[in-house]
C-alpha cells in the first residue's frame, strides 16, 4: 500500500497543503522548524487516528481555527480509496471510502504505517509505559477487536480506579461493587494480555533473524513479556482469570488503601534479551539501537504476514541517529517494496543509492515544493 495524495487544511503550521507523493522513498528535505515532521505526522494521525508526538489533539490544530483536517488517497491492492480525518476541539471524525466510521477502532487498520523517529530508540531503554504504548499501538494495527478490548479495559480501569479511591476517602463502603468492577476488570484483562502474549511471539518470530544479521551473526535477541501478574503465554484464559482473582484478594486491601489498581495490563511491561542479557540495564548503545531497529524492521514483516500489504514507513530523522552500517542495512531492506518517507536537515553524508533515486521535496515555512 502506499499514499500517494495528501491535502492538509488547517494542520500545524500548514494553512493549505496539496502534495502528491511517489511509491517510492520520498526525502522530505529542510531546517529545522519549518513543518517536515508536521507532514510526517499527519501521514501517522491519519492512519492511526491520534498523534506519536502529543495526546492533546488540540495542538495539531492551525492557530485560531476549529478544526485541523487531514485527506489522503490510499492505493491499495484492491484500489484507491479515499482516507479522511478531522480533528477538532469537541473531538475526531474519519471517513473511509467516503463513509463516516462510527467508532475509530474501525476506521484504524485500514492504513498500516510503522513509524521509526529518534524518540523509538527509548523503546529498549526508556519507560515501561513508551513499550506498552508501542505494543498497544502495533496490535491495533492488525486487530480491530484488541483496540475494541483495550477501550473496554481502559474504561473500566478508570471505574475501578475511581470507586478505589471513594473506600481510600470512606465516600464508599460497600465492597460488593468493587467485586463487581474487578470481575469485569479481570475479564478485559486477560483478553488483552493473551492478545498481547501472541502478538510478541510473533514479533519475536521476524526481529531474532534480523538483529542477527544487523550484528553479523554474533548476537541473538529474545524478547518477554512482563506481566504484572503471574500469568504464562500457555495458559487459557479460564487459568488467566484464576491467577488474577488470587492477586485481587491478595491486594485487595493495598488497592483500596492506595486508591489505584495495582495490577493488570496497564502495569506490564516487555523486555528484550541479547544474548541472553538484559539490554536495558547491560547492553552497549549500539546494541541498544540494534534492538530497537531489529523492532521497527520486524514490524513491517509482521504487518505484512498479517494483510499481504506492506505498511508505509515513516523515518523521521532518524537516520542520522544511526551509523552507516544500521543505516544501509535499513535502505537495503527497504528498498523496492515499502513506500517510505524520509525526513532530514541534509542528506549529505548519507551514501546510498536508494536515496538518490528517491523523490525529495524541501519544505520552508509551511510550504513545501518537489525539487526531484
Amino acid at each position: 500500500m502506499y499514499i500517494d495524495e495528501l491535502l492538509l487544511r488547517n494542520y500545524r503550521n500548514y494553512e493549505e497543503l496539496d502534495i502528491s507523493f511517489e511509491n517510492k522513498v520520498n526525502v522530505i528535505l529542510g531546517e529545522n522548524a519549518q513543518g517536515k515532521t508536521n507532514v510526517m505526522e499527519s501521514i501517522y494521525v491519519l492512519a492511526m487516528a491520534k498523534s506519536h508526538r502529543t495526546s492533546n489533539d488540540k495542538e495539531l490544530i492551525y492557530w485560531d481555527k476549529e478544526y485541523a483536517k487531514i485527506e489522503g488517497r490510499l492505493v491499495k491492492a484492491h484500489g484507491k480509496v479515499p482516507m479522511q480525518l478531522v480533528v477538532a476541539k469537541k473531538g475526531k471524525k474519519a471517513k473511509f471510502n467516503h463513509i463516516e466510521q462510527r467508532k475509530l477502532s474501525q476506521y484504524i487498520g485500514n492504513m498500516n504505517v510503522v513509524m521509526f523517529a529518534p524518540e523509538d530508540l527509548n523503546l529498549v531503554k526508556g519507560s515501561p509505559q513508551i513499550r506498552r504504548r508501542f505494543i498497544d499501538m502495533e496490535i491495533g494495527q492488525i486487530s480491530p477487536i484488541y483496540l475494541h478490548d483495550m477501550g473496554q479495559y481502559q474504561k473500566i480501569l478508570h471505574q475501578r480506579n475511581t470507586y478505589l479511591k471513594q473506600l481510600q476517602t470512606n465516600k464508599q463502603t460497600d465492597h460488593t461493587m468493587l467485586e463487581i468492577l474487578t470481575e469485569q476488570f479481570i475479564d478485559m484483562a486477560v483478553k488483552v494480555v493473551a492478545k498481547r502474549f501472541e502478538f510478541l511471539h510473533l514479533l519475536e518470530k521476524w526481529a531474532v533473524p534480523i538483529h542477527k544479521g544487523i550484528s553479523r551473526g554474533l548476537e541473538t535477541l529474545e524478547i518477554r513479556y512482563k506481566p504484572s501478574v503471574d500469568v504464562s503465554e500457555d495458559q487459557d484464559l479460564s487459568k488467566m482469570k484464576s491467577v488474577y482473582e488470587e492477586k485481587f484478594q491478595s491486594l485487595k486491601k493495598r488497592e483500596i488503601d492506595r486508591g489505584i489498581s495495582l495490577f493488570g495490563p496497564h502495569r506490564d511491561d516487555m523486555l528484550f534479551y541479547v544474548n541472553n542479557r538484559d539490554v536495558q540495564t547491560f547492553g552497549s548503545q549500539g546494541q541498544q539501537r540494534t534492538t530497537a531497529l531489529s523492532i521497527k524492521m520486524a514490524e513491517i514483516e509482521l504487518i505484512y504476514s498479517e494483510i499481504r500489504e506492506y505498511p508505509i514507513l515513516l523515518l523521521d530523522d532518524v537516520l542520522s541517529e544511526l551509523d552507516d552500517y544500521r543505516q544501509s542495512h535499513l535502505l537495503n531492506t527497504i528498498q523496492g517494496k515499502v513506500q517510505t518517507f524520509v525526513t532530514t536537515t541534509s542528506v549529505d553524508g548519507i551514501d546510498h543509492h536508494t536515496l538518490k533515486e528517491a523523490a525529495t521535496f524541501q519544505v520552508e515555512s509551511g510550504t513545501i515544493k518537489k525539487i526531484q
